[in-house]
């Protein structure tokens, strides 16, 4: 087989059909359902999205209360997970306690009948209540601090703030977090998405096939990205050495993170949104380093577009976003799961409604067949 029929890392190649998620080549729009997301971004909260996500269609008023309903209804942690968190080795990364803990919650089900597909939808809402209190939970206990409950008065962005901090910000806040959810909730067959479907052909459980999605979205390749720009910008220091920092990056073919796309060639259609939340954010902090930062981001992008033609990706502005409201660098990913759960979880239950094993080929290039010599005769 010529290298020229194998497709590296699957670029180009369609492995199956989904009805979830499509980038429209015509407007370079990312679509949920066949909604663009920016537009979804604006005018929905997340609940709404994530509803979408998985009905195909945006709820009504009274479809939407039923679904917070249900949601808040499967709140909670029990108290042996959390024992269990509690003996988490000190210093594990924050995406690895959480791919533990999901892994968890799958001993804690009832596993008959867990690729069963009327069960599966009730099953991803419990795994998108339950995400953000292991993600809270995690970061408090990391930090000496007492978990907090979630406060069945609160939606889902509001909570997430009250279990991590105690208190939940101002409007403006929470508005560019939820901006944020619905920006990383669903994109078509990337690697955590396709090895979640990979699991799931497999029959293994819905368990099984979101801790693998996880452990995929950890890579900073991948999921790890957003953590890796915020590190970026801190080793940049300060907006009058970007643009040097930069040069010298590309000079040295350094890998820079945050930047180009495997499915976008003009540029993130999410990017755009989330840097309006980014620079809300900025606006509401006000501090002389959250300004910094923002200069510091602009000059970075200008610079690499202007240098390379490449342009930055929904974890750029997201990075930073999430610093300025107050979360460590290592919850960044995990933050990204608390979202990205619809969208795989979707994806599993599209996966389970016409099943067929996942298992390609590949192109051997080892020795040709060959006889065992006895060890005396090497």
């Amino acid at each position: 087989m010529a290298d020229s029929d194998i497709k590296y890392g699957l670029a180009g190649v369609m492995t199956d059909d989904t009805a979830v998620s499509k980038v429209m080549p015509e407007t370079n729009s990312l679509t949920y359902r066949g909604y663009a997301v920016q537009d979804l971004a604006e005018h929905c909260r997340f609940e709404e999205v994530a509803y979408l996500i998985w009905n195909g269609e945006l709820p009504t008023q009274g479809k939407l209360d039923e679904f917070i309903a249900q949601e808040k209804a499967d709140r909670g942690l029990s108290d042996d997970l959390i024992a269990v968190m509690r003996k988490f080795p000190e210093g594990a990364h924050p995406m690895a306690t959480l791919r533990t803990a999901v892994s968890f919650l799958g001993l804690e089900a009832d596993i008959e009948g867990d690729h069963a597909t009327d069960r599966l939808y009730e099953r991803s809402i419990s795994l998108y209540a339950k995400l953000p209190q292991i993600v809270a939970v995690d970061y408090r206990l990391r930090n000496g601090l007492e978990p907090i409950a979630p406060d069945p008065d609160l939606g889902f962005s509001e909570n997430f703030f009250h279990m991590c901090f105690g208190k939940v910000p101002a409007p403006e806040v929470v508005k560019c977090f939820d901006v944020s959810m619905t920006l990383y909730a669903e994109h078509s067959f990337n690697a955590s998405t396709f090895t979640a479907r990979v699991i799931a052909s497999s029959l293994s459980g819905i368990y099984s096939a979101v801790t693998g999605a996880i452990g995929s979205l950890k890579g900073p390749l991948h999921g790890g990205a957003n953590e890796a720009v915020m590190h970026m910008l801190k080793e940049v220091g300060t907006a009058e050495n970007a643009r040097a920092w930069m040069l010298d990056a590309l000079a040295t073919k350094k890998k820079i993170m945050g930047f180009g796309h495997r499915v976008y060639r003009s540029g993130d259609s999410r990017v755009p949104t989330m840097t309006q939340a980014y620079k809300a954010m900025v606006d509401i902090i006000g501090t002389d380093e959250a300004k910094m930062y923002w200069d510091m981001s602009r000059i970075l992008d200008e610079t690499m577009v202007a240098q390379k033609g490449i342009y930055p990706n929904l974890d750029f502005p997201a990075g930073p976003s999430y610093y300025l409201m107050g979360f460590e660098i290592p919850m960044f990913t995990p933050i990204f799961v608390m979202s990205r759960i619809t969208g795989w979880t979707a994806h599993i239950m599209e996966q389970l409604a016409d099943n067929k094993l996942i298992r390609p080929l590949s192109n051997y290039t080892g020795p040709a067949q060959r006889e065992v010599v006895p060890i005396g005769q090497r």
